[in-house]
């Protein structure tokens, strides 16, 4: 049975009902650009063909009934009680329905209207992953509540819209980039985004190639201080720097020769998480010309860079994300690999020459769990089309 299949089936089981509209939102893996989405610069992500679905329709009443059909558990909520982050029992709202109640209470602070849903969903995007299951769940619930709410805005606003509940409901400092991702994706295409500007594009692959992400089965979280901190230390870069380089509002502003001049004046953990950022702003402006140029030797390059950046100086990676990238870039037909998403383990993307693919995936999954002991889920990725709704 099918994502599909399996929320409608539930949706009759729970409301005894038919329900009269299906939301899909895709998660997303990233090539460059990693956590400098705060700081202002230049990210490449995909949105990919593992999406969170929901079966729904109008509940009728203020009241908003959902059942998240992975965690086997259900909550109710209106738009007064996700003001105190409760349900409509006045108890806290569980963590997994901080995502739709945020969605709620961010689409209600810009003046949209929300009826009361009933809704069943469920994800195939793995939770923890670095594959953004969060913002699109946010998505799905976003253009769910456009189609009962009879309102139509453009996705980066509703992308904007999710980043606001991400950041100020559910509490977590991240920047636009996942929200981006899953509402505006292209088919076949990365999405080279200005996260400043929000001007953006998209571009292709380089011939013959593919992704293939494969799935550490490590988990942390990403909403605890490790996240938090690393912004914060951006934030302590950017306030230094700007006393030697004049009119600087995001790291973003700072060229790498200016921070080689100026990062003796840093304090160690904010000059090495600071040097992260600044390459990697550069690194992915370079990248854009190599896929332009059809060249996935050198884009490949830039991604083992990145993830030796994020290994030494941002520090989130993990011993199983760092196996996993030097098992993939051991391997024939693989041209670059890295952790992706916030870290502290969840998924590696790798670009791999097509014909070497299957071959590929299979030898990476062999290899690591020979060297890990853990088993982990390896995958073929397609690019594919932003958060969306069909009639039933």
């Amino acid at each position: 049975m099918d994502l599909q299949q399996r929320v409608i089936a539930a949706y009759h089981k729970r409301f005894d009902a038919t329900p009269e509209f299906i939301a899909r939102a895709p998660g997303r893996v990233n090539l460059l650009g990693e956590h400098v989405d705060y700081n202002d610069g230049f990210v490449l992500p995909a949105a990919i063909d593992r999406v969170s679905m929901i079966a729904f329709r109008k509940s009728g009443s203020p009241n908003s009934t959902i059942l998240a059909l992975d965690m086997a558990d259900e909550t109710s909520f209106d738009r007064q009680s996700i003001l105190d982050r409760q349900n409509s029992n006045r108890a806290a709202l569980a963590h997994w329905a901080r995502y739709p109640a945020g969605m709620m209470w961010s689409l209600n602070t810009e003046g949209l209207d929300t009826p009361g849903i009933q809704a069943v969903f469920a994800s195939d995007v793995p939770r923890g992953a670095g594959l953004s299951s969060s913002a699109s769940v946010e998505m799905a619930f976003g253009v769910a509540w456009e189609e009962l709410g009879g309102w139509t805005i453009p996705p980066m606003r509703l992308a904007k819209i999710g980043l606001q509940a991400e950041t100020q409901y559910v509490g977590l400092n991240c920047g636009i980039m996942d929200q981006f991702a899953s509402a505006c994706g292209v088919k076949d295409r990365l999405l080279y985004l200005d996260c400043r500007s929000l001007d953006w594009r998209a571009v292709s692959l380089p011939e013959n190639t593919i992704l293939v992400i494969a799935d550490t089965s490590v988990r942390r979280s990403l909403t605890g201080s490790a996240y938090n901190d690393r912004h914060a230390s951006c934030e302590e870069a950017v306030r230094i720097l700007q006393g030697f380089i004049p009119g600087i509002r995001a790291l973003r502003d700072v060229s790498v020769e200016q921070f080689q001049r100026f990062s003796n004046r840093l304090p160690e953990i904010a000059a090495r998480r600071a040097q992260h950022i600044v390459e990697e702003i550069a690194r992915t402006e370079l990248a854009v010309v190599f896929l332009e140029n059809n060249d996935a030797v050198h884009f490949g390059e830039l991604m083992n860079c990145c993830h030796t950046s994020l290994r030494d100086l941002y520090e989130v990676s993990c011993p199983e994300l760092d196996v996993m990238v030097s098992v993939a870039q051991s391997l024939p037909g693989c041209y670059g690999a890295r952790l992706t998403g916030g870290g502290f383990g969840g998924c590696t993307v790798n670009l791999v020459d097509r014909r070497s693919a299957k071959t590929f995936a299979r030898q990476l999954a062999l290899d690591y769990k020979h060297k890990t002991g853990l088993k982990p889920e390896v995958y073929l990725c397609q690019a594919v089309d932003g958060a969306g709704v069909k009639k039933i």
